[in-house]
């Protein structure tokens, strides 16, 4: 078998911690040649500087790609797309790799995959078939999906969702979510050890917040995180929060937090970057979690941990019963804080499987790898058909 060359793509410390194992798998592989690029949040000193624990863990990142303009709108993300095209086009055309590898759906993908197609370079797309209603994300999902040539959905019904957008059943793989590997293969942190890697006593109820521009909603981004804080001081609980992601008012939202905490630093911490190993050890030691973060659907109910999910911007996503929905009214968002802490709510989640964990054995990654590395490649890869549903009744 000829060496293969697999390039992934990771632009924020989000997508980095769930492609982790995924890059370790293709660089252990003597089949597999990997190549990796390091672009958006990763190369910003706002968001600390990410790429350096792509390296710290023993990974060489083939490119660099700086593609966030400073400006908080959204404008200003539809320009930063245009020039990620560029430097995408650039990138792909000198490495050349025979699959390129992308998850989700943040803006910044969309440049790796038109330069992509364009390119005639078959795009490997994990988490596709997912709804995200109130967000832009959503288009750019199903975008990535049209232009992908095989997909890694992390549940059956995305896997039949991608079908029904006309993608090949040959070709749509559900082996599960890969980021989830990451607690099967790495030893987390202890309360007291957490504690001292944070410098912040985690007594009482302590929640996990992130909180994400919603990028299709209504109100204002300073209104919804303004209410978030007020919901929050106002329960009585303590809380450890993350930055919000670079989509537009996105640096709006991380202003409101770091004043709210710099306000009263014995009850809140903000943290640029946590970090996967730290991030998933605050969902097994922390009480709860706040905010609209994807990772209370997906890495959350492996800890069965109780998530206030607030607003609109999950809508559609399939949820375990961890989850609690609300509103963004701050009677609505309290009413969820004292019903996720409530040993009732907790006890009612012993026994709770995950729906994005098929296996349950931490091997997700190493059937991507797989996957990636027997499936043929030809010219129907690209040259892609659309396949259709027979929708006539039988009689």
């Amino acid at each position: 078998m000829s060496v293969r060359t697999v390039c992934v793509v990771t632009t924020s410390r989000a997508d980095y911690g769930l492609l982790r194992w995924l890059i370790e798998e293709i660089q252990q592989d003597s089949n597999l040649r990997l190549q990796i690029i390091a672009a958006g949040m990763h190369l910003s000193p706002e968001f600390g500087l990410t790429y350096r624990q792509i390296e710290e863990d023993g990974f060489e990142i083939d490119r660099k790609i700086d593609l966030l303009l400073s400006a908080d709108s959204e404008a200003g993300v539809a320009k930063s797309i245009g020039l990620g095209l560029i430097s995408f086009s650039d990138a792909l055309n000198e490495l050349r790799p025979d699959f390129l590898v992308l998850l989700g759906d943040r803006f910044e993908l969309l440049s790796a995959a038109v330069a992509a197609l364009m390119l005639r370079i078959p795009l490997a797309h994990i988490h596709g078939g997912e709804t995200s209603e109130g967000a832009m994300d959503e288009a750019v999902r199903h975008a990535i999906t049209k232009m992908a040539s095989i997909h890694f959905p992390a549940t059956e019904a995305y896997r039949k969702r991608i079908i029904q957008m006309g993608e090949n059943p040959e070709h749509v793989f559900n082996h599960g979510a890969p980021g989830l590997d990451y607690i099967y293969r790495e030893k987390l942190l202890s309360k007291p050890e957490l504690e001292e890697h944070m410098q912040f006593e985690l007594t009482g109820s302590v929640a996990i917040v992130t909180y994400h521009p919603v990028t299709l909603g209504t109100t204002s981004a300073i209104s919804q995180i303004g209410n978030v804080l007020e919901a929050i001081d106002s329960s009585g609980i303590n809380s450890v929060f993350t930055k919000a992601n670079a989509d537009a008012h996105g640096r709006e939202i991380n202003q409101e937090i770091a004043r709210f905490c710099n306000a009263n630093p014995r009850r809140y911490r903000f943290f640029d970057n946590l970090g996967q190993k730290v991030y998933l050890s605050c969902l097994r030691h922390l009480n709860l979690m706040i905010g609209n973060s994807s990772s209370g659907l997906t890495e959350a109910p492996s800890f069965r941990l109780p998530v206030v999910n607030i607003g609109e911007r999950q809508r559609g996503r399939i949820k375990a019963e961890n989850i609690i929905d609300v509103s963004y009214d701050v009677d609505a968002i309290r009413a969820g804080i004292v019903k996720a802490v409530s040993p009732n709510f907790r006890k009612s989640l012993m026994g709770l499987k995950n729906p994005y964990d098929r296996y349950e054995d931490g091997k997700v990654s190493f059937r991507i790898k797989e996957t990636l590395k027997n499936t043929k490649i030809f010219k129907e890869l690209l040259q892609k058909r659309f396949f259709d549903i027979d929708f006539t009744e039988k009689a």
